[in-house]
């Protein structure tokens, strides 16, 4: 397996992270983001349909967008994909938020405040929709569940997670059951923080 990915992303962090816990070897190629796409590598170029990282080639097959890689590797490895049909419908449900809801809002918003200079309605809207999704989240962790799907983790947490390890960078807080569920994950053998892959 090789993973095409970059430091700052948080969705290739996810995939990084889901290759780790599930104890799956690759080797790992840093994309530059911030380059103008055409500077990037032949193979990777050729490769990424969306030009986007993450980018997994495994079995001679080339897999792009980081919840399809995530739902992808639980099938491959058996980990972390939900023991039933009725988990692993709710994981894809949580892979599905995640992208329209914390996985816009948060990631945005990080990028506007590091990398760019959005205008101000920008991140107040960005920062007022991360708000609600974080409350969403916190509301759904307010039963004392350990992870999002129950007492053990799956791909969702992974992909609800890709970005939460920055709040800083974003200049938001967290509220008490997220962190105590961000704890639980970063105390799974094998977790990382995004920037101790590198």
């Amino acid at each position: 397996m090789k993973l095409f990915g970059n430091r700052e992303s948080g969705h290739a962090y996810k995939v990084r992270l889901m290759l780790n816990l599930a104890g799956l070897a690759h080797e790992f190629e840093e994309v530059d983001v911030f380059a103008p796409r055409e500077t990037r590598s032949e193979e990777f170029r050729s490769l990424a349909k969306y030009g986007e990282v993450p980018l997994l080639l495994h079995g001679g097959q080339a897999y792009v967008q980081s919840n399809a890689i995530l739902l992808h590797l639980a099938a491959h490895s058996g980990a972390l994909g939900g023991d039933d049909t009725a988990t692993t419908e709710r994981v894809r449900e949580w892979l599905f938020w995640e992208a329209n809801r914390i996985g816009f809002s948060l990631a945005n918003l990080r990028y506007s405040l590091r990398w760019s200079s959005a205008e101000p309605a920008v991140q107040g809207m960005l920062r007022r929709r991360f708000d609600a999704d974080i409350a969403y989240l916190d509301g759904e962790l307010s039963d004392g569940r350990a992870f999002i799907l129950g007492a053990s983790p799956t791909v969702a947490d992974l992909s609800l997670c890709g970005y939460l390890f920055w709040p800083d960078q974003a200049q938001v807080e967290l509220p008490g059951h997220v962190q105590a569920w961000l704890g639980r994950i970063a105390a799974l053998p094998g977790w990382r923080h995004p920037y101790d892959f590198y």
